[in-house]
């Protein structure tokens, strides 16, 4: 019984601490999202015109966009567990 009242303000802590990691995950991957989006397209601008800049080219600016929207994708489909509650 004294168990149930001490773990319940530490459980009702656990899970705002859950909501904000959750809040922060979906932003996460929201600028994970946006930023492959616009690194890919900036990446075909540079393929397009032909513009090098330094060793960054505009192939390895899509592929590097490629990879960041495959590893969004992976954490979409297989979330934390903090984000399965």
């Amino acid at each position: 019984m004294i168990f149930d009242f001490l773990l319940s303000p530490l459980e009702e802590f656990a899970k705002l601490i859950g909501g904000y990691f959750r809040e922060i995950w979906e932003f996460l991957l929201f600028i994970g999202t946006a930023s492959s989006f616009l690194v890919v397209l900036i990446g075909a601008i540079m393929l397009f015109v032909g513009v090098k800049v330094g060793k960054t080219t505009g192939r390895g600016l899509i592929l590097g966009g490629i990879i960041l929207a495959i590893v969004i994708v992976y954490f979409t489909r297989f979330p934390p567990d903090f984000m399965l509650d």
